[in-house]
Order: C-alpha cells, then structure tokens, then sequence
C-alpha cells in the first residue's frame, strides 16, 4: 500500500498519517512514513521523543549527501539525473512504535523555480519509496498542490485529501483530483476531519461523490490535547483512532 496524504494546512492531514500508519504497525507490518511537509511534525504526531526528533536532518538539507549521489558541486553545475538512492530511507530513517520516519523536507527554489539537485534528489528517493520498497509506505505531503504541480507522485496508488467541512477544503479535493488525474493517479479519496455534527456530514455528503468519501473524523478535544503534550493521538484519543481504523478498512477495499 502506497498512500500520500494531502490537503491545505491545519485540516489535520498529519494527525491522519501518523494515526493510519501505527495502525499498520501494530498489524506487524513494515511500515515507511515519510514526511515530506516543509513544515515537519510527523515524527511528533506518530510519538517520537523530541530529542531523536531534533536529531534528525531533512534530506533536503544534507548538502554533502546531494553532491555525492548526484555530482553537482561549487565547480560541477552538472548533475545525475538518476543518482542511487535505494540505501537512503534504511540509512537515514528513525524508527520508533513500528514505525520508521524518514524526513525529506522540501526545496526552496527561489523566484527562479528551476529544477536543482536537491530537488532531483528528493524524486528520485519519493520514486524509489513507491515502485521499489516492498512494503507500507505513507506521505505526509506538504499542504497545498506544490507537490503536484512538481510531478513527484506520479506512481502513488492513492491519494488522500483530509479535508474540513468547508468551500476552502471542497475546493482543494477538486483541485487535487484534476492534477492528479492529469498525473494518470485515479484514486483520489477524501476524509472529512473536525466534522462536529449531522449538518457538517451532510454539508460534506452533498459536496463530495460517495466514492470518494471514505469517511469522517469527528472533532475532538483528546487530539487538540495530545498535539498540546507533545503525543501522538493514537496514544491519546482512542476514539479518533477508531474512526481512523474504520477509514483504513474502507480504503483498503
């Protein structure tokens, strides 16, 4: 199972990733999360202790790592567009509660938006992810549709879109689902997060196909609490976790 997680920041995408992949885990499965959001809270949301987490440098940011795998360098604008990456998410991830984090991080390119080595880089390692790792591979991706826009997920089996019970939301699932299918991605699903009640379901149902909606997330003060603590809402809400664990039956059918 390959999954990227998506959607505008703050809807709550990261509490689903997290959430979904230490349900894997304690499947016993082997699980890869990576974190892909500039803005990098996986690792505090699937339970890592902030110290191994302050440990941990984005790939993006290891400018040896990049010059070695693809050649640039000061004197060298040249660069591999294949560089070997296959090593790179045993080496360089952290594992904890079952589940192994890999940091990637995003590349700043600036007004020029040109393509550089770190950004062939993270590609490379995001396509080594989804065709060659034999096993559970979840993405925190960053919010919005840069991601899309870059090319980068082209191979996924599944998008999802975490979504708030609102316009702004409705409209980033629309926008997502038209990128990605001109990217040959076809399934794009959609979790309602935050929903507080019948009308917000309602308001969600009306806006979004039934076979895309895989389901709702109810608002709920243990996971503003956990994200307040420094825990995982896993450990912390075991209702969210349950509306999680029947979205991931659903969205495994």
């Amino acid at each position: 199972m390959k999954i990227a997680v998506t959607g505008k920041g703050g809807v709550g995408k990261t509490t689903f990733a997290a959430t979904l992949a230490r349900l894997y885990a304690d499947e016993g499965k082997s699980v890869l999360a990576a974190d892909v959001d500039p803005d990098a809270n996986l690792g505090l949301a699937l339970g890592f202790p902030e110290d191994v987490l302050d440990s941990i440098i984005p790939i993006s940011k290891m400018r040896k790592l990049v010059e070695e795998r693809t050649g640039a360098g000061p004197d060298n604008t040249f660069y591999k567009l294949n560089p070997n990456v296959s090593d790179i998410p045993d080496t360089y991830s952290k594992t904890y509660n079952g589940v192994k984090l890999l940091t990637l991080g995003t590349v700043e390119t600036g007004g020029g938006g040109c393509v550089c080595p770190e950004h062939m880089m993270l590609r490379r390692i995001l396509s080594n992810l989804v065709i060659h790792r034999d096993e559970v591979v979840i993405m925190d991706m960053e919010a919005g549709l840069e991601h899309l826009g870059r090319g980068t997920c082209e191979a996924m089996e599944q998008f999802v879109v975490v979504i708030e019970p609102g316009a702004r939301s409705v409209q980033t699932y629309k926008n997502v689902k038209r990128l990605a299918l001109d990217l040959g991605i076809r399934q794009v699903r959609v979790v309602a997060n935050k929903v507080r009640g019948a009308e917000d379901e309602e308001f969600v149902r009306s806006r979004i196909p039934a076979e895309d909606l895989l389901g709702f997330i109810h608002y709920n003060a243990e996971v503003i609490d956990a994200d307040r603590q420094g825990k995982a809402p896993y450990d912390v809400s075991p209702a969210a976790t349950d509306e999680i664990r029947k979205i991931k039956e659903i969205l495994e059918q």
